[in-house]
């Protein structure tokens, strides 16, 4: 998804305005999720950009993208582009801790 959404719209409240934003980013990625995966992949990675405008934008982590949507309205901007490309990834493993041993009373 690559679109510039406008941040005021006559007739329309600026919060609601930014839920609406909010929420059509949150239905594009639930659509995205639910494509089915190649087969040697095991989840969906995506990369976002948010920003005035697509020449601003900067890289941010999903989970942020909302905040950034956020930043800008509150900034004083009269729209925001947001890009968010979905790609097939495959899962980083984690270190494992140190094995927990039981003390003996």
């Amino acid at each position: 998804m690559k679109k510039t959404f406008p941040l005021h719209i006559p007739g329309k409240e600026d919060p609601r305005v930014l839920d609406a934003i909010k929420l059509e980013i949150i239905k594009y990625v639930k659509r995205e999720r639910r494509k089915t995966l190649p087969p040697e992949f095991d989840v969906w990675d995506f990369a976002c950009k948010v920003g005035s405008e697509s020449g601003t934008a900067t890289p941010i982590p999903l989970i942020d993208v909302s905040k950034a949507v956020e930043a800008v309205a509150l900034a004083g901007g009269s729209e925001v582009y947001v890009e968010i490309m979905a790609s097939a990834g495959n899962r980083v493993k984690r270190p494992s801790l140190a094995p927990y041993h039981r003390r003996e009373p």
